[in-house]
């Protein structure tokens, strides 16, 4: 009985507390694994990527949690990550947008004396698997949790611009132990980069709210989108060596490669604000808490 009472009080204290138990849990999940991965200091390695990737499920594990505490619609919820049926029009945004955001990238990073080499760009097919992998394991899981799940509770109460830009702010912070990692790409930034990345990270995120509310709650085209202008890092035509004359990094071209990448995202985070407005960054209803058939009680957003 004790056991019944206390496993009742743990799910309500969620349930009135739901984005902070979110928070939470995902905090927790992903930083115990990833932080361990930064302490073991294991090698770069495939198998190294892969824990790294299963870390990135905390926001999913996180949302599951707390709609299993609430009450929740789990199969609903977990239904956004089927959701393909969002028209031809979309499915070329989602896969056509990245490649736009990769041809500003580089012809800014051109104008601004950055070193390139085409020849040093990989075979396009490349591509496919890097879509694949970062919309499954490398990125795309955790919009199940930040898209499929914080924004429509935030959206109940906040518009679509202020919900992107807190959910930003935490999914910044949640990335924390990949700077403590060595052997990842945020391993060696200085902090100069790194604040470009944090505003990368916030204008990347009201580019996947756009798509979110855009399609009706498809995180699957989100989760693509995502995966896409990942993907376009690969593609990226800098100079490697140039940019690291005798194996040290140019902390200027550095500066410059991370500057280019977050511009564009910028721009573009702008126009779809000016085009849409701020309330909704849509031209439809926008997902609420039905999405996850959860009530809409505005509780600690």
């Amino acid at each position: 009985m004790a056991e019944t009472t206390h496993n009742s009080g743990v799910r309500s204290w969620i349930d009135q507390h739901r984005l902070i138990s979110f928070l939470l849990i995902t905090y927790t999940f992903t930083w115990i694994i990833q932080g361990a991965l930064a302490a073991s200091g294991m090698e770069a390695s495939w198998t190294h990527s892969i824990l790294i990737g299963f870390g990135g499920f905390g926001p999913p594990v996180g949302a599951a949690v707390v709609l299993w505490a609430s009450g929740g619609d789990l199969r609903k919820w977990i239904g956004q990550f089927f959701h393909w049926r969002i028209g031809i029009k979309w499915w070329l945004i989602a896969l056509g947008l990245p490649l736009v955001i990769l041809t500003m990238g580089v012809i800014l990073f051109i104008a601004l004396g950055g070193p390139i080499d085409p020849s040093s760009l990989p075979f396009p097919g490349i591509y496919l698997f890097a879509l694949v992998w970062g919309t499954i394991w490398g990125g795309g899981q955790e919009d199940l949790g930040w898209r499929g799940f914080m924004l429509p509770l935030l959206q109940e109460k906040y518009s679509a611009l202020v919900s992107s830009l807190l959910i930003g702010v935490a999914w910044a912070g949640w990335h924390l132990p990949l700077f403590l990692n060595a052997t990842t790409t945020h391993g060696g930034w200085p902090l100069s980069q790194q604040l470009l990345w944090v505003v990368s990270i916030l204008a990347g995120s009201v580019l996947w709210t756009w798509m979110y509310n855009s399609t009706g709650g498809s995180v699957l085209a989100v989760a693509v989108f995502h995966a896409g202008v990942n993907a376009m890092g690969i593609f990226h035509p800098a100079d490697m060596e140039a940019m690291a004359p005798g194996g040290i990094p140019d902390e200027w071209l550095s500066l410059l490669a991370e500057l280019t990448g977050a511009a564009p995202l910028v721009l573009v985070a702008i126009l779809l604000i000016v085009v849409y407005g701020p309330d909704r960054l849509a031209n439809r209803d926008i997902p609420g808490c039905e999405a996850v058939g959860l009530d809409s009680r505005q509780r600690d957003h």
